[in-house]
């Protein structure tokens, strides 16, 4: 984690506009199926960015970061990109949320003893 950490903030921010535009240039990777594998997605991306930004001069409200993620209103994204989910994506979705309690807690822990530190979601998202 330590290494990460240490990570320039200019490479970080490069490597996070990277990924962003990976997101937006593939729209055939449905969120329900990125949740099933990974626990998170577009929309959990933008609800981070949102957390981020509170507090600063320049706060994000919910819409505004999904906006930015999506590189247009959520709303347009969803008619133009989303499909119905499947129960078969539901189940998957569930159980891997499941697996996030554990990440949530740990963030919960951390920030009560150091709250001006960023939070082991945002710091490790692999472990």
């Amino acid at each position: 984690m330590a290494e990460l950490d240490e990570l320039d903030d200019a490479v970080a921010a490069a490597a996070f506009r990277r990924l962003v535009r990976h997101l937006r240039h593939r729209t055939d990777a449905q969120n329900i199926d990125r949740m099933g594998l990974a626990g998170f997605c577009r929309n959990c991306l933008a609800d981070w960015i949102e957390e981020a930004s509170a507090g600063t001069d320049h706060p994000l409200d919910k819409r505004a970061a999904r906006t930015l993620i999506h590189g247009m209103p959520p709303e347009q994204w969803k008619a133009q990109h989303q499909s119905p989910a499947t129960e078969e994506q539901l189940r998957r979705m569930e159980e891997s949320v499941a697996r996030n309690a554990r990440e949530a807690a740990l963030d919960e822990a951390l920030e009560e003893s150091f709250p001006a530190s960023d939070p082991p979601a945002m710091t490790d998202p692999g472990r």
